[in-house]
């Protein structure tokens, strides 16, 4: 089945209804949405003209911000609408999937981030320039992750959530998408990674709060468990055959291991060797080289809340088999003909789709359990886990883009140039996702979860080889590590391309008449990790290695080694011009809005640069080095720059602002009453930062070491138990 004939069957997807909004759902959302650009703006008045702090929050996020902005980022409308469908199908085997990243999540938090916080990087790439000294390594994984996160987060989420609202309540695909697109943009490209996070915090609550009502009624409806487990083996669609054509059982029949994880290795669906060690194997990318979840945990306050994000996340990550995949096998035992049909006539008229319909499985569950003001609720969910998840790849994308391409492009670019940059290509992301929209509402409908994790699973085993043999091996070099990476990508991308050349659109064979398209992509995933990571290996045995003195603190190990570094691309190292005084004369009248504008929009407001006094703030400043060098803490700089602060006189903060003013042409009184109020606002901040940093430090002492760990095993205990459960 060719694109064209695709784009004719689910052309109808824009056309299905299920149901109606009224004012008050239309008043819930508007309210939500206000609330979310409020909040996403109110991060303006952190820092944000720096890297540091436009692409990682300036390193001060908490435990909770953490672990919460990893929840929304991590599910999108596409596991809403995916997870269900496939439970409806299938059962809960694609729920396991979930949990299986929790464990990668230990490996993240433990072994891997710990290592790039060592090189002191923003980006994923640029920890592999530091580590092979290459800047064609760094410059391929950038543009491999950049695709990925398009294909993968953006479109999928974009098309998925276009879906649901069409779907659910009928309402205008493209205002809606270009609204949250426009939402959603606003404040990640003002505001970066911080403005993210907090809006992010904000959409896991709704989140979680409209898919456990969903839950409650939904199980309530159907009796419980017990009655869930009896009632689906019995939810079979009524028209099976159409004319001389009949439908093969096993299309329309529920999987008679539905409630297990472990499934016969002969099963079509998920068998435990695809469980255990493909999707394993893609889930180990998320476990070492997903740029946005080591972005969350590059941007922790130390690791100790790194460490706690993650576990929170983790206890997160258990959810969704019980909110999103129980629920779509319960919509299937309510209207089996309509989510659970084969005939292609009644798939028609039910969504509009070709042989199935299992997508509506959650949107139908909503708009037929859940009354006026709830189902408002509801879609002020969708729209939460939709510009979660767009705001999370815009900025990380940005990141890859600015970090490690244009400044390669730009060896010399000064950090103000470098944060327009990132800003304009999150606008020309935008622009492009909106100029898609209309395809990939008609394109992958039927099985786009699949799709995506087919896209993933030949494309990034390639990359995770890459990041393991990195930490893990001395021994790889940059040609090993190169041309190991150019070799998985070509076989990854030969069984990619054949597969969405000839698309499998029903549970019938797949029409591909390459060999290659007969394997499961679950298992090729794992044949391409082992294939990526012996070509890696053999390669570079041929070289010779790197020698140590280039490697400390950047491999396991060496990552406790005291010796200092001598950087590999210290000869070829992007020198950054100074950051550059912004002055209105750059662009135009000194006075016009459109300065002020343009320093708001990029963050270049000019900023009080503290001069020191004598006496009492050397003593503070002694004491705090002391302190901070006894203990070892992350937060040293911060706490030193903090007393440096707080010692500071009020004279020379009067003298600052005074003199940047009467550049500016205002008069000293205005500048003295200037100061006064800067002054009042520094200390208030800098006594905040300090407050903080006690808390941070709380979280060393031995005590909370010891929940910390206990919160960990209670994790994996349960992990282990649910599986067991399951089984």
């Amino acid at each position: 089945m060719g694109l064209a004939e695709t784009h004719d069957n689910f052309y109808n997807w824009s056309t299905m209804g299920l149901g109606t909004y009224n004012w008050k759902d239309t008043l819930i959302v508007t309210v939500y949405l206000f609330l979310v650009l409020y909040i996403g703006l109110r991060a303006l008045s952190r820092d944000r003209s720096t890297i540091k702090g436009f692409f990682l929050a300036d390193q001060n996020l908490v435990w909770g911000l953490i672990g919460t902005s990893l929840f929304a980022a991590n599910t999108g409308s596409s596991h809403f609408i995916g997870l269900a469908g496939i439970g409806a199908s299938s059962g809960i085997a694609i729920g396991a999937f979930e949990w299986n990243t929790v464990f990668m999540l230990f490996i993240l938090g433990w072994i891997f981030v710990p290592i790039y916080m060592k090189a002191g990087v923003a980006t994923l790439p640029e920890y592999l320039r530091k580590r092979f000294g290459s800047a064609r390594i760094q410059v391929l994984v950038s543009i491999l992750f950049i695709l990925i996160d398009f294909l993968t987060r953006i479109l999928v989420e974009v098309c998925y959530g276009a879906m649901f609202v069409k779907i659910a309540w009928d309402m205008d695909v493209y205002q809606v998408t270009l609204v949250l697109l426009v939402i959603s943009g606003i404040y990640t490209f003002t505001g970066g990674l911080a403005a993210a996070i907090y809006t992010e915090a904000l959409h896991a609550v709704a989140m979680l709060l409209g898919s456990i009502v969903l839950m409650v009624y939904a199980f309530r409806k159907v009796g419980g468990y017990k009655q869930l487990q009896h009632d689906y083996f019995y939810a079979i669609p009524g028209e099976t055959r159409e004319g001389n054509w009949t439908a093969q059982p096993e299309c329309y029949t529920p999987n008679p291991s539905a409630f297990h994880i472990f499934r016969g290795s002969i099963s079509r669906e998920f068998s435990w060797p695809k469980l255990i060690f493909g999707a394993t194997t893609v889930s180990l990318f998320y476990g070492c080289a997903d740029q946005v979840s080591v972005q969350r945990g590059l941007a922790g306050k130390s690791k100790p809340h790194m460490h706690v994000g993650f576990i929170l996340y983790g206890y997160l990550k258990l959810l969704p088999m019980f909110l999103m995949v129980m629920p779509g096998m319960i919509s299937r035992i309510f209207y089996p003909d309509q989510v659970a049909c084969v005939v292609p006539s009644e798939c028609q008229k039910y969504c509009g789709a070709q042989r199935s319909c299992s997508p509506i499985a959650y949107p139908k569950l909503v708009v037929s359990l859940l009354p006026t003001g709830l189902q408002g609720m509801m879609l002020s969910t969708v729209c939460a886990a939709i510009i979660s998840s767009l705001t999370s790849a815009f900025n990380s994308i940005s990141a890859l883009f600015t970090m490690n391409i244009y400044a390669w492009m730009r060896p010399k670019a000064s950090e103000n140039e470098l944060m327009i940059t990132a800003r304009f290509f999150i606008i020309t992301l935008l622009a492009t996702t909106i100029v898609w929209i209309p395809i990939i509402e008609t394109a992958f409908s039927e099985k786009l979860f699949e799709y995506m994790l087919l896209i993933r699973s030949c494309l990034t085993p390639p990359i995770t080889a890459l990041f393991i043999l990195a930490v893990f091996s001395k021994r790889v070099n940059e040609e090993g590590a190169f041309w190991g990476l150019i070799f998985g990508i070509i076989i990854g991308l030969c069984r990619l391309v054949p597969e969405l050349m000839f698309i499998r659109r029903t549970c019938e064979d797949s029409k591909c008449p390459m060999p290659i398209c007969r394997i499961h992509y679950f298992y090729f995933s794992m044949a391409l990790l082992l294939v990526s990571l012996l070509s890696m290996l053999g390669i570079s045995f041929f070289r010779a290695p790197i020698p140590d003195k280039h490697l400390h603190g950047l491999c396991w190990s060496l990552r406790k080694s005291q010796e200092k570094r001598v950087d590999l691309d210290r000869d070829r190292t992007w020198r950054r011009l100074p950051r550059f005084a912004a002055t209105p004369a750059m662009f135009g009248d000194s006075k016009s809005y459109f300065w002020e504008a343009f320093q708001l929009f990029f963050g270049l407001e000019p900023q009080v640069k503290y001069k020191v006094t004598p006496g009492k703030a050397t003593k503070e400043i002694k004491a705090t080095e002391g302190k901070t060098e006894a203990t070892g803490k992350r937060k040293h700089s911060d706490t030193l720059e903090d007393a440096k602060v707080l010692a500071s006189g009020e004279a020379s903060i009067k003298m600052e602002v005074s003199k940047e003013k009467m550049e500016q042409g205002d008069t000293p009184e205005g500048a003295d009453g200037l100061a006064q109020g800067k002054l009042s606002r520094v200390m208030k901040a800098t006594k905040e930062n300090m407050e903080d940093t006690k808390r941070t430090d709380m979280l060393e002492k031995p005590y909370w070491k010891k929940v910390i760990s206990s919160s960990g095993t209670i994790l994996i205990t349960l992990l282990i138990l649910g599986h067991m459960y399951f089984a």
